[in-house]
C-alpha cells in the first residue's frame, strides 16, 4: 500500500487526521484504503480557513474591535482580538475538525 501525498497538510488537516485516527478508526482506514485521505484532509484544511475568513471579521465588527480602538487603546484591541481568535478557533474545531 502506497499513499500519494501531493501537498503539505496544514494545522487543521493534521488535527483532523489525528481526530480520525483516535476517534473514527474505521473511517480513517476506509479513507486510507481508498486513497482519499489526503484529499479529505486538504478539503478540511480549506474549509477551516474559509470558516475563519468568514467568522473573524463578523465577530470583530460585532465586538467593536476596530482600527479606531487600535489607535486609542492597543492593549484592549490586542486582548479583544485574541479573545475573538480563540472563539473562532473553538468554533472551527467543533464545526469542521471534530465532526
Amino acid at each position: 500500500l502506497k499513499l500519494t501525498e501531493t501537498l503539505p497538510i496544514g494545522k487543521y488537516g493534521r488535527m483532523r487526521k489525528h481526530f480520525l485516527q483516535e476517534n473514527r478508526p474505521f473511517l480513517f482506514n476506509e479513507l486510507v484504503l481508498s486513497e482519499s485521505l489526503f484529499p479529505h484532509l486538504l478539503e478540511t484544511e480549506a474549509a477551516a480557513h474559509q470558516r475563519i475568513e468568514n467568522l473573524l471579521p463578523a465577530l470583530m465588527r460585532k465586538a467593536g474591535v476596530t482600527e479606531d480602538l487600535k489607535r486609542r487603546d492597543q492593549i484592549a484591541w490586542v486582548g479583544a482580538l485574541n479573545n475573538i481568535r480563540d472563539r473562532v478557533n473553538e468554533i472551527v474545531l467543533n464545526e469542521v475538525i471534530f465532526v
